[in-house]
């Protein structure tokens, strides 16, 4: 109509373009300052580098990839080659079936390997650093493989059939399609399911006796599983349980029972129910097995007469084994040192021993076995040579400001005299029920052999003490895990482990929550703080809806746009919206241009905010030698989230 103003999208496209223009200027800023600083730890870098890689190289020496076994038959990779050897055989005689170098994909690791149940192909997935995206390559395998198919942005897979493959597809960091694809007869592909709430991610499953293969739709708090029978793999898949808020449940199956893995009922941690096929509602599912308090499930494997549950308690790793023929538990403990274990590929089922691997952020990993004829521990080939020998574990509790305790992992030299004067690095991270990662580090080792003291923080919104740890440090009780970290730190020192002045903060991705956090709140503490892709504005991320996480992550932070009471809690806490005049140790972040989980521009910002506060600081103080942290960003140009090769991270 006449004389109505309409609304001009000049306006809208100029703070766009504003917005991009500052983003460069920033970006070009910050490299050239990384470009002026970078040359002055030139020979400390050198020095640095060179043990990373005698290291590292002692580390390959002694450990070898996980192998899979298929009755006779042997697979493994290796330096991005995939192996068959015989199972009665020296592996020096294996035949190579594939190399990711002669396909082409240079710059590309082998990320997951599914073979056919009668080992007539092999579907593997294959991820570039700069992608989060993988490609699946399905091989025909024989005397002579060959490629029989390239699937682009794909996520998970499993084989249904001989000759029926399943996958999901991955856009903009969501999964939410299933597709089957046939191989002999009629080649077909079809679309089997579709997700359609944004804050569901899809991934599939395939029971360990190969009966059936779950579609698993979860959220960060909710889970439902449809089940296609391997036997008549075309027809529709089946629902196990509709979704119910706040409920959780893996699916497994043996001898016309499902065994459910699930928090539903009370208390809402983990237990092992079962129920038939036939009548597989949720109120048909019977107790088999529940866990003790602030016991967290790491992993869980099906055997034909046994399960074993991998479980973590008060930073102690340990096994239980569930006789389905003598209903009995057994407890087994293991090793004092370890703190992280991996599963290996157990393909059959029917088998009596199962192989894992245990290590610690200083101790490489070592092979072990559980052998159910024997009701044993057994530990694999003795390393030739020992990498570590004297370093010291440790395990404490602090007390937090609700009195809840926290649990914390020191790792130190046994030969340090005087720790009290010792460097002290100290990790948090506390998000999304996750556990602190505490995998073999070359770097770490490096550290103690240096004389560093080591301290890993296990504070609430991880999933270290189970469930309810994560539950107490999410949304609406996010201060919790601030409050944790400040009173682990407090501890160490107390204790005298190092002083405020030898100590550091690390933390990757979420972790810069509370480490960002901290810095705010208590800057005295520490003297240093070291970021990875960190998450360091949440308030304004979270208001962002057309970002790919936004939704899915509102489960762990809480709806700022719907909610101001949420809004006000964030603000209280988020480490940009903190920053003010003051004190601050200083930072060095690493970020990576193509990161789609953490926006660079946020942490551009957050970067020079924090400079520009502690540069007010000091020019309020204007004392001659006042202290002025260095704060460094160093962004890479190639490299996603927190995702790099041996090569990329040693750089780094």
């Amino acid at each position: 109509q006449e004389g109505t103003k309409v609304p001009s999208k000049r306006k809208q496209n100029t703070s766009i373009v504003t917005s991009d223009l500052l983003h460069k200027n920033l970006l070009k800023a910050e490299q050239e300052n990384w470009n002026d600083i970078s040359p002055r730890y030139k020979a400390m870098t050198k020095r640095i580098k060179e043990k990373l890689e005698e290291l590292h190289y002692m580390d390959t020496l002694n450990s070898g990839s996980p192998r899979m076994r298929f009755g006779e038959n042997v697979y493994f990779e290796e330096n991005g080659c995939i192996f068959l050897a015989k199972a009665d055989d020296d592996e020096g005689n294996a035949d190579i079936l594939f190399s990711v170098e002669d396909l082409g994909f240079s710059d590309a690791f082998i990320q997951r390997i599914r073979i056919s149940p009668n080992q007539s192909y092999m579907a593997i997935s294959l991820k570039s650093e700069n992608s989060e995206e993988a490609t699946c390559i399905i091989l025909k395998l024989g005397n002579f493989p060959v490629v029989e198919k390239v699937i682009p942005s794909i996520f998970s897979f499993e084989w249904a059939a001989n000759d029926v493959l399943y996958y999901t597809t991955q856009k903009n960091l969501k999964c939410q399609n299933v597709f089957m694809t046939t191989f002999t007869y009629q080649k077909r592909t079809k679309l089997v399911y579709t997700e359609q709430d944004a804050r569901f991610f899809v991934d599939l499953y395939c029971t360990k006796d190969r009966r059936f293969l779950t579609i698993n739709s979860n959220s960060k708090t909710t889970s439902e599983v449809w089940l296609v029978d391997c036997r008549h793999p075309f027809e529709s898949p089946a629902l196990v349980q509709a979704r119910t808020t706040g409920v959780f449940y893996h699916i497994e199956h043996r001898k016309e029972q499902l065994y459910i893995l699930t928090t539903y009922g009370e208390p809402a941690e983990y237990k092992l129910m079962k129920a038939p096929v036939a009548s597989r509602g949720k109120e048909n599912w019977q107790l088999v097995y529940a866990l003790g308090k602030k016991t967290k499930l790491v992993d869980f494997e099906m055997f034909s007469d046994d399960c074993i549950m991998f479980l973590k308690n008060a930073g102690h790793l340990y096994l239980n084994v569930i006789s389905f023929v003598s209903h009995s538990v057994q407890s087994i403990q293991l090793p004092m040192w370890a703190c992280e274990f991996e599963l290996e590929s157990h393909p059959e089922h029917t088998t009596s021993t199962c192989y894992f691997q245990l290590s610690s952020p200083v101790h490489p990993p070592k092979r072990f076995a559980y052998s159910f004829k024997e009701n044993n521990l057994i530990e694999q080939a003795v390393q030739e040579v020992p990498i570590i020998t004297n370093c010291h574990t440790t395990r404490l509790l602090a007390k937090s400001k609700d009195e809840t305790l926290v649990p914390i992992t020191v790792f130190h030299n046994k030969n340090s005299k005087e720790l009290h004067r010792r460097p002290l690095l100290v990790h948090v991270y506390g998000a999304y029920g996750i556990d602190l990662n505490m995998s073999f580090k070359e770097e770490k080792l490096m550290l103690i052999e240096e004389g560093w003291i080591l301290a890993y923080c296990h504070v609430r919104g991880g999933g270290e003490q189970g469930l309810s740890w994560h539950r107490d440090g999410c949304q609406h009780n996010k201060l919790k895990g601030l409050h944790d970290l400040r009173a682990c730190i407090k501890l160490l020192h107390k204790l005298g482990f190092s002083q405020p002045k030898h100590t550091a903060l690390a933390a990757a991705s979420a972790g810069g929550v509370l480490a960002g956090a901290l810095c705010n709140t208590d800057p005295a503490l520490i003297r240093a703080m070291v970021l990875q892709a960190p998450f360091v504005d949440v308030l304004n991320t979270m208001m962002k809806t057309h970002l790919p996480l936004t939704i899915e992550e509102q489960e762990e932070w809480g709806n700022p746009l719907e909610d101001e009471k949420c809004m006000k809690y964030i603000k209280s806490y988020c480490p940009y919206q903190n920053i003010k005049p003051q004190c601050y140790p200083s930072v060095f972040i690493t970020a990576y241009e193509n990161d789609e989980r953490i926006p660079l521009t946020g942490i551009l910002q957050y970067v020079q905010k924090l400079r520009k506060a502690a540069l007010d600081h000091a020019s309020r103080k204007s004392k001659k030698g006042n202290w002025i942290p260095n704060i460094i960003l160093d962004v890479q140009a190639n490299g996603s989230h927190c995702d790099s090769s041996w090569e990329r991270s040693l750089n780094e």
